[in-house]
């Protein structure tokens, strides 16, 4: 009985000590913010609007080609046998387990104005990646979408085979059956793989900042514009602190919604 009760007594501590040490760092940059009076303006500022709408939009459109893209190669990952699947599977994850300033030096020697496709392009086309608001998409779409893809593969591997088996015999197509008895299922699985890519690609920076650069307008995004305002004298701190409680205030927003909808079911089958 003692044992049980100390082991509760360690399991609680533990617990209440790593919430403390969780919570903490987002109270200190609440209270720092109550106490600047310039948080308001500054988190109203021409760059932060400019910064804010840029992640937006370019996380979004990652968001949207992750899906075109992504969903086919989970599928083929959850379905289909082919030599060399576990080195694809691994590569897959690399972006994840790798830092994001790899991959934005990678993505330079591909695609930059001396990369392997980079350059011929440039040489044909006269245009270029690197430094341009496509190559912050790019970024974006390199570090993100394995998380997009390890959910959906997650949502193909929950399917019941079985139902699949059932619509085949009654004459359905494949098509039909995805849409009709696949889809459903998988549901959750993809509208959580939707908001950990967004997220991802919101919170992106190491390869944007290589890739991309830090222009404003056109690549500051908003963690390079936290950045930015931390490295400038005028507002240094406090214009850190401003343009985080945004990003932080819309994480939190897109988390609180995710839990709100998969705890009702609605994207249930």
């Amino acid at each position: 009985m003692r044992t049980d009760r100390a082991t509760a007594a360690t399991i609680t501590l533990l617990a209440a000590v790593f919430a403390v040490y969780f919570l903490l760092p987002f109270i200190g940059l609440i209270d720092r913010a109550l106490d600047d009076g310039r948080t308001w303006d500054l988190a109203h500022s021409e760059q932060t609007r400019k910064a804010l709408w840029l992640s937006i939009w370019t996380s979004t459109l990652t968001v949207a080609l992750a899906i075109a893209f992504g969903t086919p190669v989970a599928y083929l990952l959850s379905r289909a046998r082919f030599p060399g699947k576990p080195v694809v599977d691994a590569l897959i994850d690399l972006p994840i387990v790798l830092p994001p300033t790899v991959a934005g030096v990678a993505l330079l020697t591909a695609f930059g104005r001396r990369g392997l496709l980079g350059k011929p392009i440039e040489e044909w086309t006269g245009e270029t990646f690197a430094f341009t608001t496509v190559a912050v998409i790019m970024a974006q779409l390199l570090v993100a979408t394995p998380f997009y893809v390890r959910a959906a593969r997650s949502g193909f591997d929950s399917v019941d085979r079985r139902l699949e088996s059932v619509a085949y015999t009654l004459g359905a197509s494949r098509t039909k059956t995805f849409f009709r008895i696949v889809l459903p299922q998988m549901r959750p699985a993809i509208l959580a793989g939707i908001v950990l890519c967004w997220a991802r690609s919101m919170g992106e920076l190491g390869a944007t900042l290589i890739f991309a650069g830090n222009f404003e307008g056109k690549t500051q995004t908003m963690p390079l514009a936290i950045i930015q305002a931390f490295e400038t004298s005028s507002v240094g701190l406090a214009g850190a602190i401003a343009l985080s409680l945004v990003l932080l205030a819309i994480a939190t927003v897109l988390l609180v919604l995710f839990r709100v909808v998969t705890s009702r079911g609605a994207f249930q089958a």
